[in-house]
């Protein structure tokens, strides 16, 4: 149930008031047009459909940065791990500061960012601590080490880059106003083509069709977002 209640949200119920209303007012003062209400759909429709795709689109580039991101700490682990010249007390401290960098993209990720200079100076952290054991290590073991810790490094920065320029504001305020609008302009032209047929005019099917239409405007805007 949890995953259908998803899409509701608190702008839901404003969509459905102004619907509500809008419709109330066309029923007790007979308003009603004709219009056609295919431009109306497409000045909605074609926005909604570009910030849905956007939004997917980052989603799963985000999915594959994680899937990276994942693959290079268990290799940096690992390589770390290999190498018996590093003492167990530095080999030790580069692994709670490597398994440290995960637990702070998760905090940085999540509904009360940790700040990003913090993750960044982790990594430093134990890139310095990683070039310390210079002598232990094979020069090409280190630069493998590093190379891959770039890697997590580069991965860390497309996933913030991904947070932090989301699809356009303008677009979905757009949208937004326009789902808001969108039932005072449909409801009376729908109105209208109702009274034109004898057999379909009762108000409980205007209601219907209006609230309707407007919750599923609505509910594909709280998708994207």
């Amino acid at each position: 149930m949890e995953k259908y209640l998803s899409v509701i949200r608190p702008r839901t119920f404003i969509a459905i008031a102004i619907t509500w209303l809008t419709t109330f007012l066309s029923l007790e003062y007979k308003f009603q047009y004709n219009f056609d209400l295919t431009m109306i759909s497409l000045v909605i429709i074609f926005p909604l459909v570009f910030t849905i795709r956007s939004a997917f689109k980052r989603r799963e580039k985000a999915l594959e940065f994680l899937s990276r991101f994942k693959a290079g700490i268990i290799t940096v682990k690992s390589s770390v791990e290999s190498k018996p010249k590093i003492s167990i007390e530095k080999r030790q401290e580069l692994l709670e500061l490597l398994l440290q960098i995960p637990k702070s993209l998760i905090a940085y990720l999540g509904p009360d960012p940790l700040h990003i200079e913090t993750l960044r100076t982790q990594v430093t952290k134990f890139n310095d601590l990683l070039t310390e054991q210079n002598e232990k290590l094979k020069l090409s073991n280190l630069l493998n080490i590093l190379g891959f810790t770039r890697d997590v490094h580069s991965v860390i920065e497309n996933t913030v880059a991904i947070k932090s320029h989301r699809t356009p504001t303008s677009i979905r305020a757009y949208c937004l106003v326009f789902i808001y609008i969108y039932p005072i302009i449909y409801v009376p032209s729908i109105y209208f083509k109702l009274n034109e047929s004898t057999s379909m005019n009762d108000s409980w099917i205007l209601y219907s069709l209006s609230i309707a239409s407007t919750c599923i405007f609505i509910s594909l805007f709280n998708v994207q977002e």
